[in-house]
Formats: C-alpha cells, sequence, structure tokens
C-alpha cells in the first residue's frame, strides 16, 4: 500500500526544529509566507501550519483558518475512526476550550494510543504517542481512505504520551 503524498511529505520534515528566541526557523518561515500568515515567527504554536503546509506542499488546500488547530475539524471527509494518514484532531488544555493540536496518524503503540506526526511537538515535528481519550475527531483530506488504511501499524513508542504542543 502506498503511502499517501501528504504523509510521505510530512516525513521529510522529521526532526526540523524551531528556533528559541528571535530567530526564526528558515523553513517554518517559508511556510508562513507561502500560506500568507500575518506572523512570521515559530514562536507562534505551528502545528496546524505544518498541516497545512505539507497538504499545500501535496497540491491540497488547506481549511480556511488553517492556524486553528480545531478548524482542521471542517476539512476533507469526517471519518468515525484513525486510518493511516488522516489528519487527527486533540483537545489542548480544556476539552471545550478553543486549544487543540492537530498532526497525521501514522500508526499506534502497544497501549493503543496513537502515534502522531506533527508541528510543535517539543518544538519539532516528531512522531509522538497521544491517547486517544484526547481525539476530538478524524478528517481524510479527500473521498474516502482505502479500507486497508483502517489497520493501523504497531509502532515503537517510549511509552511517553505527547504534553508538549504550544
Amino acid at each position: 500500500m502506498a503511502e499517501p503524498t501528504w504523509l510521505a511529505k510530512a516525513r521529510t520534515y522529521v526532526g526540523l526544529s524551531e528556533i528559541p528566541g528571535k530567530r526564526t526557523n528558515t523553513t517554518i518561515a517559508g511556510w508562513l509566507s507561502k500560506l500568507k500568515a500575518p506572523w512570521k515567527d515559530d514562536e507562534t504554536a505551528w502545528c496546524g501550519t505544518f498541516v497545512a503546509a505539507v497538504l499545500q506542499a501535496s497540491g491540497l488546500v488547506p481549511v480556511k483558518g488553517w492556524a486553528g488547530a480545531r478548524n482542521w475539524l471542517d476539512y476533507g471527509r469526517p471519518i468515525d475512526r484513525p486510518a493511516y494518514g488522516c489528519i487527527v484532531v486533540f483537545w489542548r488544555g480544556q476539552k471545550k476550550g478553543w486549544s487543540g493540536h492537530v498532526g497525521f496518524v501514522v500508526g499506534k503503540d502497544k497501549n493503543d494510543n496513537l502515534m502522531v506526526i506533527g508541528g510543535n511537538q517539543g518544538n519539532k515535528v516528531s512522531i509522538k504517542a497521544f491517547p486517544r481519550a484526547r481525539v476530538l475527531g478524524y478528517e481524510w483530506p479527500s473521498i474516502a481512505p482505502l479500507p486497508e488504511r483502517y489497520d493501523l501499524p504497531l509502532l515503537d513508542s517510549d511509552g511517553s504520551l505527547s504534553g508538549d504542543e504550544a
């Protein structure tokens, strides 16, 4: 099964980090410029920027308001369970608040946590484990995922759950 184009693109950025302080990572600054963001720094939460930039580079149009993680709940086609390559939206802080986190599902770990590639996870692009209890929704960027994409691959995890997405 071929990897979705957006997921293959996302993987090319694993390890890319923001730069603390006044300087900004040039790749992140480039994403912000292409997306016509009104800010230019990597100190602003950039998980939505990462998803938007990856989709844009893959020929897809990002959601309106792409910077807000929860806005991705209105993108593509909602699906009822995680699929390999889907967009996943999590609550952060408070379930009913405005803040959130967004990334792409790449698998699960032995504890059935979702393994997610995303930006601004520990201030970099990384693959981290997230509890399913934090999920607000799953979205597929096109018509529908192939049935076999619902069989998530088992990935190694250090057992710690992501808690630094801001």
